[in-house]
């Protein structure tokens, strides 16, 4: 493990766990990467009126962040009437929780998106006037009209662009489906938003399409999440806030470079949630790729890293790759070097050594499964295949048992009868709450870490 963090800003660490040997003959290395960003500077941020000019700021501070928070206002909103109170009061949570400097809007969505606050295409800066004045204007806002997501994120990119910050962040808040745009054109908006912004997507209340909103916070490196009892938004929002409020530096990538002969099967983020990123490498260097992590608070990840090496004799070992996180740098220039760990490989005749599983490995490896297996049965379910939903719910609840996944147990036990989840015996339940399925739905990728 090495370290290269700038001390000035957050110090991040990357730890290796693997099981170095192979067969005779072996091709498949599998590791999984931890990184830690501890000790940012969030503490001491201070507002552009104390902090002084921005260009005398050093490159990695600079102005903190900007915020986008998009409410649904489409005519379902509306049924019940609470439900768009509830909205505004979350938003208006989500505004008391901004710190003072910080850059943001508010933008209405329905069939085309509105800026409420602060309008002329421009952000506020928080303070005790724009905050009490943003809360004014959400008391304007009125249900009506469709649901055109893809028009809310354009939107808020735009806005976010016009600050020239580190952390760009949106907030969205849906109670429907897509109805109003076609699935193409959202999808166009995802790709050109990658990248520049993420953002957290919420639905409220059971009339929302859990693999839209999934693909919003996939594509935009944010987390999804259902909220069934519109009364909860609010402190809902203020804890994305103050995740957002956070986040010290954005554009983190991992770096693998791997020797020649040697290829990157798959890069899956698998803790705290399971996020493949495999299709979304971009090409850093002749044996090396870039795959995105998003912006970075005081946490740990976990990512899961596996190469097809050349197959070797006993006694060879060989370098199988280099993980490392790298940041931009100022302006353009070369990219920052934060740490970096290395990926081994080593052949060997102990075949007790050779055919020994890591146990993050194995841990990861079950939590990738738990997630597909979940996903299989829910659509299987839907389609009316009994057997199949039985088969993969079922192995589901024996995988969460297995891997002390007590959260998803407990919400797979809403789902099915659990008879023996160490077998993984189960039976469908007759009926299902639509609050309890989607929200099975919507985290069956969060994982829980290895017990020590």
């Amino acid at each position: 493990m090495a370290n290269f963090a700038k001390s000035h800003g957050p110090r991040f660490s990357v730890d290796v766990y693997q099981n170095v040997f192979l067969p005779e003959g072996g091709r498949e290395v599998n590791a999984i990467v931890t990184v830690t960003a501890t000790g940012g500077g969030t503490a001491s941020y201070q507002a552009p009126s104390q902090a002084g000019p921005r260009d005398a700021q050093p490159w990695w501070e600079g102005p903190s962040a900007a915020v986008a928070v998009m409410v649904d206002c489409s005519g379902s909103m509306d049924y019940p009437p609470t439900k768009l109170h509830n909205a505004q009061e979350a938003t208006a949570a989500a505004i008391d929780t901004l710190r003072d400097g910080v850059a943001f809007a508010v933008i209405a969505g329905t069939h085309k998106a509105v800026e409420v606050y602060p309008g002329g295409g421009r952000l506020a800066r928080a303070d005790a006037g724009t905050r009490a004045a943003a809360k004014d204007a959400l008391r304007t806002l009125s249900a009506g009209g469709g649901t055109a997501i893809g028009s809310w994120l354009r939107l808020a990119d735009q806005l976010l662009h016009t600050e020239d910050v580190a952390i760009r962040h949106g907030i969205l808040l849906t109670d429907g489906r897509n109805e109003h745009e076609e699935p193409q054109a959202l999808r166009a908006t995802l790709d050109a938003c990658s990248g520049r912004f993420t953002c957290d997507a919420r639905g409220v209340g059971t009339d929302w399409e859990v693999k839209e909103l999934k693909a919003i916070a996939s594509a935009l490196l944010g987390t999804a999440d259902i909220v069934a009892n519109p009364a909860e938004l609010a402190a809902d929002f203020r804890r994305i806030m103050e995740s957002a409020m956070g986040k010290e530096v954005a554009d983190v990538a991992l770096r693998i470079w791997t020797p020649q002969g040697t290829d990157v099967t798959f890069v899956k983020q698998v803790a705290p949630r399971v996020e493949d990123l495999t299709h979304r490498r971009t090409t850093s260097g002749p044996r090396s790729g870039d795959y995105p992590t998003g912006s970075w608070g005081d946490e740990s990840r976990d990512y899961h890293v596996a190469v097809r090496v050349p197959p070797a004799g006993i006694g060879q070992e060989m370098l199988a790759a280099r993980v490392a996180l790298v940041l931009p740098g100022p302006d353009g220039g070369a990219p920052q070097p934060l740490a970096q760990g290395l990926v081994r490989a080593v052949w060997t005749a102990d075949m007790e050594a050779s055919t020994s599983i890591n146990r993050q490995v194995a841990h990861y490896t079950g939590q990738a499964e738990l997630a597909a297996a979940i996903q299989q049965g829910l659509d299987a379910r839907k389609a009316g295949d009994w057997d199949e939903a039985t088969s993969k719910l079922g192995r589901a609840v024996q995988l969460a048992d297995s891997l002390g996944n007590a959260e998803t147990a407990k919400l797979l036990s809403k789902v099915v009868d659990v008879v023996d989840p160490v077998t993984g015996t189960v039976r469908l339940k007759a009926k299902v709450e639509d609050a309890d399925e989607m929200t099975l739905e919507t985290r069956s990728t969060k994982t829980v870490r290895v017990k020590k």
